[in-house]
């Protein structure tokens, strides 16, 4: 129940921000990167994705899937939920 109650609250926030909350996590998952000191090669590796597809992701020119986001925060060392809060994160 928990998770559908997330999942729910995470549709209506991309709603209410639609065209800023994939820039904004691109911004927050490069920095996080960056801040632990890891290539995106390194990264992308750890969660399991290409480096092309990490670069696109932070860059914003793609959407990732819940699942790449997933393995991103735990290959970081992250809550899901804490790298997705992009409310401090300015564009």
């Amino acid at each position: 129940m928990i998770i559908v109650c997330q999942a729910y609250t995470i549709v209506n926030m991309v709603k209410r921000r639609r065209g800023t909350i994939v820039p904004k996590l691109g911004m927050k998952i490069k920095f996080e990167r960056l801040k632990r000191n890891l290539s995106q090669e390194d990264l992308a590796l750890s969660a399991g994705i290409t480096p092309t597809g990490l670069s696109k992701i932070e860059n914003g020119s793609v959407s990732p899937t819940i699942d790449s986001v997933e393995f991103i925060a735990e290959a970081l060392g992250m809550e899901f939920l804490e790298l997705i809060d992009v409310s401090k994160v300015e564009l």
